[in-house]
């Protein structure tokens, strides 16, 4: 059975090993404890599929109690419709706050461009075009 060190996952899935202990301490990863008075950890397979599902939860944007479900949902042998239901519930409900954050910030940015075409309109009457230095401040392209 493939065993892996704390280092080996760390460094497969671009991560620190303090955020493996994290994850960890969070009971979604539970390492067998090897050598010298059980300081090294050991991660099984189990360990691994955990953290990976653990990360692309993260990327959703679970919560790590949700993100915890989740992973025990998969281990589960139970009703496989009914783990579907809970999880599409968490989606459903993910995708509709980034939704509401997406909106959020179209609405900021609006804004700034507003805003930044005020200034540049204000700069422009303060200093004519002849008079003028080249600018300070460097046009920078937005989406809108």
């Amino acid at each position: 059975m493939a065993s892996y060190t704390i280092g080996e996952l760390a460094r497969e899935f671009g991560v620190t090993p303090r955020a493996i202990r994290f994850y960890e301490d969070q009971r979604l990863l539970a390492p067998e404890r090897v050598g010298p008075g059980g300081r090294q950890r050991s991660y099984s397979q189990r360990d691994r599929t955990r953290l990976k599902l653990t990360l692309r939860g993260k990327r959703l944007g679970l919560s790590l109690a949700e993100v915890r479900d989740l992973v025990d949902m998969y281990e589960s042998p139970s009703d496989s419709a009914t783990q579907l239901e809970r999880f599409l519930s968490m989606l459903v409900r993910n995708r509709l706050k980034f939704e509401r954050q997406l909106q959020d910030l179209r609405e900021t940015l609006d804004e700034i461009a507003q805003h930044e075409a005020r200034v540049r309109a204000l700069l422009a009457e303060l200093a004519p075009p002849a008079d003028r230095r080249e600018s300070a401040v460097e046009e920078v392209p937005h989406d809108s």
